[in-house]
């Protein structure tokens, strides 16, 4: 008899679901027996496929060391996250891990993230469709000196305004969703204090954009604070302001 399939936050057997697409795209529990990623509809699983190769990709690009950080995306009322404690690179389409936007799991057997409560209150207060979360070096060494990284570069418009720092609370907990919350208000993405970053699009490539730009941000204002002597020249918000009227037309159109 085949070994159950082990829960990777606390090592119990997992009662396997068996998912069932319904019509329209929509996914549903079913009654039979089968591996979580065995009956899903196409979207659904090409989803999980971005899903997962975003979060390879936050490890591959330094913004994440071994499971820390997760990614996130939205299907109609269906979260697709990635699992508690499961190397990305040993994901498979059979390990795909979703939940309604209350937080009851309804595909998958794996545990989802522990912050799920912060992807959820995204989700739910926005017209997000994919979150990144991660705990990239210099942006995190930023949350632990100022309540907002300083308007070192006019890509702060690109996240809506002066990126925010969120108080600390503990991971995984409805604080840090609120204190999160707050921090994104009118904003794409915030700092976690002595923790990390959140971004959010209507895509996965622009949430990891976003990240990817929000520890650029931190990175540059890090290197010309520590020159010796001099401090560096900072943009006012209606500067900044005015960049994303621009942004707004950026890029090529079809």
């Amino acid at each position: 008899m085949a070994e159950p399939r082990r829960n990777a936050h606390d090592g119990r057997p997992d009662e396997r679901r068996d998912v069932r697409p319904a019509p329209g795209g929509s996914v549903r529990r079913g009654a039979g027996e089968g591996d979580a990623g065995a009956d899903v509809g196409e979207d659904v699983a090409r989803l999980w496929a971005e899903v997962v190769a975003t979060a390879r990709r936050t490890v591959a690009d330094g913004l994440v060391v071994g499971t820390s950080g997760n990614v996130s995306a939205r299907l109609g009322d269906l979260v697709l996250v990635t699992p508690s404690g499961v190397p990305y690179d040993r994901l498979t389409p059979a390990d795909l891990t979703g939940v309604d936007l209350t937080g009851r799991q309804v595909l998958g057997t794996l545990v989802p993230t522990s912050e799920l409560p912060m992807h959820l209150a995204v989700y739910r207060a926005t017209d997000a469709r994919a979150v990144v979360h991660t705990h990239a070096v210099h942006a995190t060494a930023v949350s632990t000196l100022v309540p907002e990284l300083p308007l070192v570069h006019y890509m702060a418009a690109a996240l809506g305004g002066p990126v925010r720092v969120a108080p600390y609370a503990p991971y995984g907990t409805d604080e840090l969703a609120g204190n999160m919350l707050r921090a994104l208000a009118g904003r794409s993405g915030c700092l976690l204090r002595n923790h990390g970053t959140v971004t959010y699009g209507a895509t996965l490539d622009q949430a990891y954009d976003r990240t990817a730009q929000l520890e650029w941000m931190c990175r540059l204002w890090l290197t010309a604070s520590s020159v010796p002597g001099l401090a560096p020249t900072l943009l006012t918000e209606a500067q900044v302001a005015e960049v994303g009227e621009r942004l707004k037309g950026y890029g090529q159109r079809r």
